[in-house]
């Protein structure tokens, strides 16, 4: 599951992608071409590896190829931006974009994100307005929780981090914005404080990532501190569960791979105007680390 069969792609196949530097590690071209599998259109997903000095090059070699789409990874969904020619108000507003098509104006950015990571809150009986919520990380996947946050009408979003200087940058970037309004940002040290009050709490970093799996961005001791009924949402999809998550049971627990799901499902109706096969997206993608699991063990 997953692999374009060599015998669809033809002199009309059209191409779809993901831009990111590294990029081999990447879930979306299983996830995409079982979609595209599912809906029989002519059209191939895949991963274009590209160096942050290269970034202008490539998004030029990808329009004078003809690609229709493509998504973007980390290290550019910032660096992205001015090579576009226009960017949806969210993705303004966020200062990210992770999904691009082509138009007659040019490459128009948008961003998945907030709609990924909200995709499973929404099943989640909770009244938000009265749930604080703790940010772990202040990076761009942050910036699309943060988003998400006020979009859910939350009391307050918290933000914390281990450099001053970045936080301030963080906090500072949404004074103009509508989708920050109850923002505030902390120092990792302040977490003792705000954890006993966090109805929601995020892990927007790496720590704890494959193969990194017996790390978690908060010790035993902070998770004391939560309340028995604050949800905790790790972004991260590998392992699963994480070390954060097992360490946050027997409370309600989440992980990344939903929002992975749902931000390309997102994407792949944007680009094919259809609706995509979410199903489908989903079994690719639990098939695909089932198999890796298994390797690792």
């Amino acid at each position: 599951m997953g692999h374009v069969e060599s015998s669809r792609i033809s002199g009309t196949t059209q191409l779809l992608g993901v831009i990111g530097y590294p990029i081999a590690h990447s879930l979306s071209p299983v996830m995409h071409n079982a979609a595209i599998a599912q809906l029989g259109v002519d059209v191939a997903y895949v991963p274009f590896p590209v160096a942050p000095p290269d970034l202008a090059a490539a998004v030029a070699g990808l329009t004078a190829i003809g690609v229709q789409g493509f998504n973007v990874t980390i290290p550019h969904k910032q660096a992205i931006m001015p090579l576009l020619s226009d960017i949806s108000n969210v993705a303004k507003a966020i200062g990210a974009v992770n999904t691009v098509w082509r138009t007659e104006q040019g490459w128009y950015g948008t961003n998945t994100d907030v709609a990924g990571f909200l995709a499973p809150l929404s099943a989640v009986p909770a009244d938000w307005s009265q749930k604080t919520v703790v940010v772990l990380g202040n990076g761009g996947a942050a910036r699309a929780v943060v988003a998400g946050c006020t979009q859910l009408g939350c009391a307050a979003v918290q933000v914390v981090g281990r450099d001053t200087a970045k936080l301030q940058a963080f906090w500072q970037s949404w004074q103009q914005s509508p989708l920050a309004v109850h923002l505030s940002v902390h120092l990792w040290d302040d977490l003792p404080k705000l954890l006993p009050n966090a109805g929601l709490v995020v892990n927007t970093t790496p720590i704890g990532m494959h193969p990194h799996d017996q790390e978690s961005p908060l010790t035993s001791a902070q998770i004391d501190l939560l309340p028995s009924s604050a949800i905790v949402y790790d972004l991260i999809y590998t392992p699963r569960p994480t070390r954060l998550l097992q360490q946050a049971a027997p409370r309600l627990t989440l992980d990344g791979l939903e929002m992975l799901v749902q931000q390309g499902a997102a994407a792949l109706q944007q680009w094919l105007h259809q609706p995509a096969p979410v199903d489908v997206m989903r079994a690719a993608l639990l098939h695909h680390l089932s198999h890796l699991q298994e390797s690792v063990e």
